[in-house]
């Protein structure tokens, strides 16, 4: 009986050990209020895009010509299908991702974490080297981020949604595929250079105050900052 109360013993150690050291090493979502909370201008004007209003578009009697087109039940509620919300919230299937059992709306929608990557690993740094420089002056190199996940191209995020559909170019296209393809309506055709820049998908872009340099950086990154607004004085300065 000892025997097996200490093999018993020893393999739920090894599972408690195993288990912590998969959601250690895997992806962690916070959802999208802690970005906010110092990035509220982006925050702000997020809440206006089509990505913002993503898991409405799943509702019934929403989009109804489109899900026609499509060929899907308009009358269904799709927030509700798993084949469907992936592509509709933060962190679908991943750790601190949504899920349709326990639904959080800070994670509702394309948010700030599909496009950036998860931020429990890098956010605490960011934070930090934001008031480092804000102290002193003293900038961060943003390889520090990119080390801990904070993602600086975030194209093939855009493409695991906009491409996966049936004979897309896109190398990664797999089951379950997107409805909305170019077949279905030529609009559905992605293009990563030129959707990027549509404030109307993203959130307009704000005088950043200069804490990161180095690489990677994203590609449109300076042509962005050219054009930016500042900040409105009640709100916190845009932070990198």
């Amino acid at each position: 009986m000892k025997l097996i109360t200490t093999y018993a013993l020893a393999a739920v150690a090894l599972l408690v050990f195993y288990t912590g050291n998969v959601l250690a090493a895997g992806e962690a979502f916070e959802g999208r209020k802690k970005c906010s909370s110092c990035h509220k201008s982006q925050a702000k004007s997020w809440g206006d895009t089509a990505h913002a209003k993503a898991m409405e578009s799943l509702k019934p009697e929403v989009k109804k010509e489109a899900k026609l087109k499509a060929k899907l039940d308009p009358a269904k509620d799709y927030t509700q299908d798993k084949d469907c919300v992936g592509c509709h919230v933060d962190g679908y299937g991943k750790q601190g991702g949504y899920t349709v059992e326990t639904p959080n709306k800070y994670l509702t929608g394309v948010g700030c974490e599909s496009c950036h990557g998860p931020g429990k690993k890098y956010r605490g740094d960011h934070r930090k080297a934001g008031q480092t420089f804000e102290k002193s002056g003293k900038t961060t190199q943003r390889k520090v981020l990119a080390e801990k996940g904070q993602d600086f191209a975030f194209e093939e995020s855009c493409n695991a949604c906009h491409m996966n559909y049936e004979g897309s170019p896109w190398k990664g296209a797999k089951p379950p595929y997107t409805p909305y393809t170019p077949e279905v309506d030529a609009k559905y055709k992605f293009e990563f250079d030129k959707m990027v820049k549509n404030e109307k998908a993203m959130h307009e872009h704000y005088k950043l105050d200069g804490a990161f340099e180095g690489e990677p950086k994203f590609k449109y990154h300076d042509e962005f900052q050219a054009s930016a607004k500042v900040a409105k004085k009640d709100d916190k300065k845009g932070k990198e």
